[in-house]
């Protein structure tokens, strides 16, 4: 059989033979559906096409890629671990803090748009985020990792679509089960039908759960709702985060700009007041306000903050031909001054209202846009629109930029407690759920509000964030089969979603829903049955690491480590974690102790610690931190002291002593479990132990066999 010549594309956007158009009352099927033009939604897709899985990917445009993309926004909002250089002590933030498909479209990027022919960190050099590009560039690169799986046929992508109704099958006595969903061309109004054996939810405002009815939330919850303390005790479905239509803008030589020209109702309709718009702000340094504010074109002023192309070698220089995206929220004007804005859109909502008022939103949002645009030019500032660059003619983007979604109730809901730093004191992580499937961080809870009154209020600490990790079960709704939540729909809060929404973990949540689909289809399972059980946890966080994403947080342990699955793995179950809780590192060459080895054990096996009157050691007592895991595993006579009644808890364990106690304890994973690390008389590293004791695990479970 010929092979497909390869796809070509231009602009970011693959030639016609890419799509699939279905007719008026056509029927497709597939293993799995992928829905929405998200990030997380292209990130699915190309998970589950490269587990050689039959996929299609419907989405409102032809551009895949969402934020990076048709949402003109490819500035990273990273959180600053990512921007982490390598050291000593820990390896470089794009090896540990992101998957290796992640940083692969990073670096591809990079190549894609060098600076005065070198490739650079930063080909921007926006002083917001460690990496920009124009949204050309991103999807070029985006389209570039899916096109073989398009010519091979087994991932299909149909554009210009927008789902209308929701497929259930509810047999007698069990929940119902998503099983379709039926579309609408927006282009040619042809409805058809696409019926899955799993669905995926990732359109970027819920859109799926409004349609079928499906357990969501909308806006800020009430307090009863989701039990977080910083909520009032009743929700208000309207507070929600602005959205924006970013403008992507090149700065001309003076007096070559192009007229953008004013949207009608400028300065009087009130989305569009000229004296609500700043062309430059004020800033705070070390708590104190600046003695002048930053005027547009200053290095480190509204021009630069997301600036994706630039001229000049030097990060600071502004030169005419630079292009930037203008993405600018909400701030005070100087101390005790006004509250100024950019292009947020801050007076209505698309979520959970009728599709007429959204439409009018959308557009009231987009005249704002324009509107900034316009007065920024009338202040004197040479600006050029590149719809080149956006696939529109005035350099506005073609989708915007959003930052809330209708959100699924899950089986687990992320709450502010399981991030904030304020309920972390003296550690170096938020929670880390035992059934992470990928990870994010962001410093702090961007709660972009609107003028909806009520918001809740994120004092001190609790605005802060640590380095937070992302439940499987956040992504199974609470009482619908067949379907996963992705993208902004999963299982977080109005208040978590601020976190949880930038580009590196939206694209971490596509990844993980990608991955748990595969699995539902491969072990022909439901998304439930998956995430309640132990083994099929364990199979999934193994498949994703062993595929270099990260699941736990380690900053000396990168996604290219032979030991990296393993280590992750490990500390995901909390069998073994760090040294301290103070700092993110696993220190893999550090030696380990007979008691860490004893609570490493207890914990891999499954036992329940004991605790009997009389200690069977005399150097472990009932106060002793592992007394229990030692006594569990003295009373399964696993373990014995060094002699006179002591078991040295502190004494460092020989990789032969670790030997001995997983013979006792599991003989048969003995062949595997030290497959790789000899049984000699050297002292037990960290890495080792993980080793070891993570085949030990899955020679419990059952998973003993790689997939």
């Amino acid at each position: 059989m010929q092979e497909a010549a390869p796809l070509r594309q231009q602009n970011g956007i693959f030639e016609n033979r890419a799509f699939t158009r279905p007719s008026n009352g056509a029927s497709l099927s597939c293993a799995i559906l992928v829905v929405g033009g998200s990030t997380a939604a292209y990130t699915t897709a190309l998970m589950t096409a490269q587990a050689n899985l039959d996929v299609i990917l419907v989405q409102p445009t032809q551009i895949v890629g969402g934020q990076f993309t048709t949402q003109a926004l490819p500035a990273s909002d990273d959180g600053d671990l990512l921007k982490q250089k390598i050291t000593l002590h820990q390896v470089a933030g794009e090896t540990f803090a992101i998957s290796r498909f992640q940083k692969a479209f990073r670096d591809r990027q990079r190549q894609l748009q060098p600076v005065n022919g070198k490739v650079v960190d930063n080909p921007g050099g926006g002083w917001v985020s460690p990496i920009c590009t124009s949204p050309v560039v991103a999807a070029t690169a985006m389209n570039e990792a899916i096109a073989p799986f398009l010519a091979r046929g087994n991932l299909k992508l149909v554009p210009f679509a927008e789902p209308v109704d929701v497929l259930f099958a509810e047999p007698r006595g069990e929940r119902r089960r998503v099983v379709g969903v039926v579309f609408r061309d927006e282009q040619t109004n042809a409805r058809f039908t696409i019926r899955a054996q799993v669905t995926v939810e990732a359109t970027d405002l819920g859109d799926l759960l409004e349609l079928g009815n499906i357990e969501s939330r909308v806006g800020q919850e009430a307090r009863h709702e989701t039990g977080e303390a910083a909520l009032p005790e009743k929700a208000i479905p309207m507070a929600q985060q602005s959205f924006t239509f970013g403008a992507v803008v090149e700065l001309a030589q003076p007096g070559k700009g192009i007229p953008i020209g004013a949207p009608q109702g400028y300065n009087q309709e009130p989305w569009m007041k000229a004296a609500e718009f700043e062309s430059e702000f004020w800033m705070k340094s070390g708590g104190k306000w600046e003695p002048r504010p930053r005027p547009f074109l200053d290095p480190y002023g509204i021009f630069r903050y997301r600036r994706l192309r630039r001229v000049s070698d030097d990060l600071k220089t502004i030169l005419p031909g630079d292009v930037t995206v203008l993405n600018w929220g909400q701030h005070q004007h100087g101390e005790n001054g006004p509250w100024l804005c950019g292009n947020d859109y801050r007076l209505g909502e698309l979520v959970g209202v009728s599709r007429e008022e959204r439409r009018l939103h959308l557009k009231r949002a987009r005249d704002r846009t324009r509107a900034y645009v316009h007065f920024l030019q009338s202040r004197g500032i040479s600006l050029k629109p590149r719809g080149d660059l956006t696939w529109t003619h005035d350099g506005i983007a073609l989708e915007p930029y959003i930052r809330e979604a209708r959100r699924g109730v899950a089986l687990t809901t992320i709450r502010h407690e399981d991030v904030s730093a304020a309920f972390f004191p003296n550690q170096a992580r938020a929670r880390s759920f035992q059934d992470s499937v990928g990870i994010g961080d962001y410093h702090y809870l961007d709660l972009h509000g609107n003028d909806e009154p009520g918001h809740a209020s994120l004092p001190g600490k609790q605005v802060l964030t640590l380095p937070f990790t992302l439940p499987l079960s956040a992504l199974v709704p609470i009482n619908t089969d067949g379907l996963i939540l992705s993208a902004k729909s999963l299982g977080t809060t109005h208040i978590t979603n601020a976190a949880y929404r930038m580009h590196p973990v939206e694209w971490a949540i596509g990844e993980a829903s990608g991955y748990l689909a595969a699995f539902c289809c491969w072990l022909n399972l439901s998304p439930r049955e998956i995430a309640t059980s132990e083994a099929q946890v364990r199979r999934v966080q193994g498949l994703v690491t062993r595929n270099g994403i990260p699941i736990f947080w380690f900053d000396d342990i990168g996604h290219d480590d032979p030991d990296f699955e393993a280590i992750q793995v490990m500390a995901a179950a909390g069998v073994v974690r760090s040294v301290s809780a103070s700092d993110l590192h696993f220190r893999p060459q550090a030696n380990v102790s007979r008691a860490v080895v004893a609570t490493a054990l207890v914990n891999v096996m499954g036992f329940t610690p004991t605790r009997p009157a009389t200690p069977t050691f005399t150097d472990v007592p009932p106060t002793h931190w592992a007394y229990g895991n030692i006594e569990a595993l003295a009373e399964k006579q696993i373990l014995a002291g060094i002699g006179g009644g002591q078991f040295a808890p502190s004494q460092p364990i020989t990789r032969q002593q670790l030997g001995y106690l997983v013979r006792r304890a599991l003989p048969a994973a003995m062949e595997t479990a030290f497959a790789r690390t000899p049984q000699d008389r050297q002292p037990l590293t960290r890495r080792e132990l993980s080793r070891v004791l993570y085949e030990v695990l899955r020679h419990r479970l059952g998973i003993a066999s790689r997939g």
